[in-house]
């Protein structure tokens, strides 16, 4: 499907950068932005801006109001950049039940990739070598992990890592 009007559900270089490109590639781009976005360089460099409601990032994060500005901007595609929505799944599908293409992985690709655990499976279905990694752990268990090896890097299994989960890795950086 060829692209003729794009709506970039980001903000600052990124957008900047999906601007560009779909100028390159002769379809016309539509900025979203949010109240304090408004004079922002990537609403300059789109050949239209749509205003969404709120502020700061909570403008970007409602899947409704930009799926409901692409349609009013009489766009046929979403590019979410990277962040926000750019993983969301249900955004996706959002996208596609408003006769919208989302410019990313299918549905289904973001929600086996956002699940560490699930991709981790499938990387080694697929005959891909995978690290050790300790799997699911609690606050007793990482710091014991730690403790035994030092510095390194921890990566929760889906979204952010959880509130009551707080690791003390300063000793990384005394060290």
């Amino acid at each position: 499907m060829a692209v003729s009007r794009l709506l970039i559900a980001n903000r600052g270089e990124i957008a900047v950068r999906i601007a560009r490109a779909a100028a390159e590639f002769g379809a016309a781009s539509v900025a979203a932005h949010g109240s304090d976005d408004a004079g922002s360089l990537h609403t300059r460099m789109a050949d239209e801006a749509a205003a969404l409601p709120g502020r700061g990032a909570a403008a970007y994060l409602d899947s409704a109001a930009i799926v409901d500005a692409a349609r009013a901007a009489g766009c046929d595609a979403v590019h979410p950049g990277y962040g926000f929505l750019a993983e969301n799944a249900g955004f996706a599908e959002a996208c596609a039940e408003a006769g919208l293409a989302f410019v990313g992985p299918e549905p289904e690709t973001l929600r086996l990739f956002g699940d560490k655990a699930r991709a981790r499976e499938a990387a080694r279905a697929a005959g891909l070598p995978v690290l050790a990694g300790t799997g699911a752990v609690d606050l007793a268990a990482a710091r014991a992990f730690l403790e035994a090896r030092g510095p390194v890097m921890v990566k929760a299994r889906a979204g952010a890592v959880a509130d009551d989960l707080r690791l003390d890795v300063a000793r990384a950086g005394d060290q």
